[in-house]
């Protein structure tokens, strides 16, 4: 979407465009390193072209206007910067209700309200993190038209509690870390314990991240999501009965041999399978990232392989649709490794696929995909994007 064609919209919806900004936030993808965030462990995700769009000015009083070109049937939805309550029929706008409350609990005062048009090329509802985009360009938005200093991590920090906070949701760090610090071609190394972190070059020569949106949709509000928190934390409360891992604070502590030298006090089968991939996953993502530092990318893609079986068995997060697309890509020619992506349930697959086989690939998935689940798949060849911004 271009910055002219944001402003036409804005004034069909809003009468003039006089005043008028416009914003751009990414969503992103996890290439490794899931269900790790919230467990202290380490990430690795970047951010993708796809994203959110606003078209924004100030008003005069104290009112907000919000309006979606995605849901235009919902038309304008309207509330006051000084009544920001979360209301199940507002739906999206929510996201950014959410973080001007946090802004606002920061004990910064909004002069006047705003009218907020809104696009997203993001697939609703697939685990590429549309909240966190909407979220993270809100806060931008508002740090522009108000003059707020507020640091891209802090912006990070402050999305997520929206979402934790207003919202309701119990998410981690990453997607509102990855979008707030994207940055073009490379992706974020994180450890999430911590927020220590450094860039790592994507260099696939002749090689394609192809995203494959199982368009089943999700939601985390009412998906399984907090429960896998709550078994984790479980989980870890038992381990930390063992004299050896007494002042662990999360599983992402946890070596592979501490944890299973001490797995057994943890009583419950299920909460052991959700730790046992906690730790694992999080040693998958440190390994992955020193496969791909030495130019081993058949390592990187075998572990991103591991990663999807772990999250299906282990962590059953993974469902019909996006196993039947693991099933079909794993065994596609000049696939080097394919995972499903983001909080599961649903949503997105990533595969690195080499070039020449793209096509193919994605003829002969569509195929049997469509043939299991009677589903039709998207799929996205994409570059690795850059951060949040203001379009000029």
């Amino acid at each position: 979407m271009t910055k002219r064609k944001m402003i036409e919209e804005f004034e069909k919806v809003f009468g003039t465009s006089e005043g008028v900004r416009v914003f751009f936030a990414p969503g992103r993808v996890n290439l490794i390193g899931e269900h790790t965030d919230y467990n202290g462990g380490h990430v690795f995700p970047c951010a993708i072209p796809l994203g959110t769009y606003a078209a924004i000015r100030k008003r005069e009083d104290s009112k907000i206007r919000f309006f979606s070109l995605n849901y235009d049937q919902n038309g304008i939805i309207e509330t006051r910067i000084n009544n920001l309550k979360f209301n199940k029929t507002d739906w999206w706008t929510n996201y950014p209700k959410g973080v001007i409350d946090q802004i606002k609990k920061m004990g910064i005062a909004f002069s006047s309200g705003f009218e907020m048009l809104v696009y997203g090329d993001l697939p609703s509802s697939s685990g590429l993190s549309s909240s966190a985009s909407i979220e993270v360009l809100t806060c931008l938005s508002m740090i522009r038209l108000y003059g707020i200093k507020l640091g891209k991590i802090k912006t990070a920090l402050l999305c997520q509690k929206a979402e934790n906070e207003f919202c309701g949701v119990n998410c981690g760090i990453m997607d509102q870390f990855a979008i707030a610090m994207g940055k073009k071609d490379h992706a974020i190394y994180l450890d999430t314990a911590t927020l220590d972190y450094k860039y790592v070059p994507i260099k696939l020569d002749k090689i394609k991240l192809v995203i494959t949106c199982s368009n089943k949709k999700r939601g985390l509000g009412s998906s399984k999501y907090n429960e896998r928190r709550a078994e984790c934390e479980d989980a870890l409360r038992m381990i930390k009965e063992s004299e050896e891992c007494a002042n662990i604070k999360t599983l992402g502590d946890l070596s592979i041999e501490q944890f299973e030298r001490n797995k057994h006090y943890i009583t419950d089968e299920v909460k052991l399978r959700r730790a046992r991939h906690a730790v694992y996953e999080n040693m998958r993502t440190i390994w992955a990232v020193e496969a791909l530092t030495n130019n081993d990318i058949e390592k990187f893609g075998q572990l991103m392989n591991e990663s999807h079986i772990s999250l299906r068995d282990d962590y059953e997060v993974t469902g019909e649709e996006l196993d039947a697309l693991y099933d079909a890509q794993s065994k596609m020619k000049g696939v080097i490794g394919t995972r499903m992506t983001g909080a599961g349930f649903g949503g997105c697959a990533v595969s690195l696929v080499k070039e020449e086989y793209v096509d193919e690939f994605i003829e002969k998935v569509s195929k049997e995909y469509t043939k299991k689940t009677g589903l039709v798949a998207d799929f996205y060849p994409l570059s690795v994007g850059g951060g949040p911004r203001e379009l000029r």
